[in-house]
């Protein structure tokens, strides 16, 4: 049965409204929470940039029923990996077994702007190889030693332990993501855009890799972008904080001010057309509607934006999660 998550995204909003739309969002009837860890926003004039780790905690004592994700962060520059390992424990702790660690290999936002280095994808990977070794032997209660190419612990152990099995949930965008995330994590977190090409792309050959390496095939967790707004200029306003998710060069920038630049540079016809934009509640079914029944996807992410978010999670939970629940039934 296919499950449905709400996203609150660190990027647009301070995270006392995070906590607020998480509780509201469980409220709606939504399944689960995804939540965003940035360092630096997309952009630096309508933007925000909580740490997602203390606002976790937060929603975790403030709900009781919804799962909590991390949609993404990234174990490998600014966090060695047992520290990540370590928030994850203490988080399904206070959540009473409902954390689901998504990981990633990030993006320069967030490690340059302390100094880290931002390497070449087949380097993030191989990092991202040991990074997923430790958090599961540390989370499974390991006393651990480890000496990798990258990473290293002594006797290292996580003493306030998870009290339920954590899932790690990867991100991938692309074949050898999707073949990593299958044979050493257990999800796929996948941002859709085309679903045949995800389906292709991510989907498809992360069950082969499973398959062949024996493994249970991934949980997959699939989100879509939309814009709720009954005007361009309104959906331009509503997407502010992140139009910089458009701009050349986002991974490798720094500097938020320099995105938001590069978008506003950017036609604004040509960012808006990359993305859904929906005004009532069956555009939302119809958007969705792929990701249930032609992807097949485990959990179905809502990553909305619009001019009032409150409004738009009680409209998504009176008019959108029944149509969506009914199709997968």
């Amino acid at each position: 049965m296919t499950r449905f998550a709400y996203f609150c995204g660190h990027e647009q909003f301070q995270p006392e409204d995070l906590v607020r739309h998480a509780l509201l969002a469980e409220q709606a009837g939504f399944d689960a929470v995804m939540v965003s860890e940035h360092f630096h926003p997309w952009v630096d004039d309508v933007s925000a940039s909580g740490y997602a780790f203390s606002t976790l905690g937060a929603i975790a004592v403030a709900t009781q029923r919804v799962e909590m994700v991390t949609a993404v962060t990234t174990p490998l520059f600014r966090y060695h990996p047992a520290v990540v390992a370590q928030a994850a424990a203490t988080i399904d702790r206070l959540s009473e077994g409902r954390f689901r660690l998504g990981v990633g290999t990030g993006e320069n936002l967030n490690e340059g702007p302390l100094g880290y280095p931002f390497p070449k994808y087949a380097e993030r990977a191989d990092r991202m190889r040991e990074a997923l070794e430790i958090m599961r032997r540390l989370l499974d209660g390991e006393k651990l030693t480890f000496d990798g190419d990258w990473y290293r612990t002594d006797r290292a152990k996580l003493y306030s332990p998870p009290v339920s099995n954590v899932p790690i949930w990867m991100a991938a965008g692309g074949p050898k993501s999707a073949a990593l995330a299958a044979t050493m994590a257990d999800g796929i977190i996948t941002s859709v855009r085309d679903p045949q090409t995800t389906k292709e792309r991510v989907i498809d050959p992360a069950i082969e890799a499973a398959t062949s390496a024996g493994r249970t095939i991934p949980t997959i967790a699939a989100s879509r972008w939309t814009i709720r707004a009954d005007s361009a200029g309104d959906a331009w306003t509503a997407l502010g904080a992140w139009r910089g998710l458009r701009a050349p060069g986002r991974l490798e920038a720094v500097d938020p001010a320099d995105l938001r630049k590069r978008a506003d540079d950017l036609d604004r016809d040509e960012v808006l057309a990359a993305y859904s934009l929906v005004s009532e509640p069956t555009d939302y079914v119809a958007v969705y509607r792929p990701l249930v029944t032609d992807i097949g996807a485990d959990i179905v992410t809502i990553q909305t934006t619009s001019l009032d978010q409150e409004a738009t999670i009680a409209m998504l939970g009176a008019s959108v999660l029944p149509e969506l629940r009914a199709l997968a039934s």
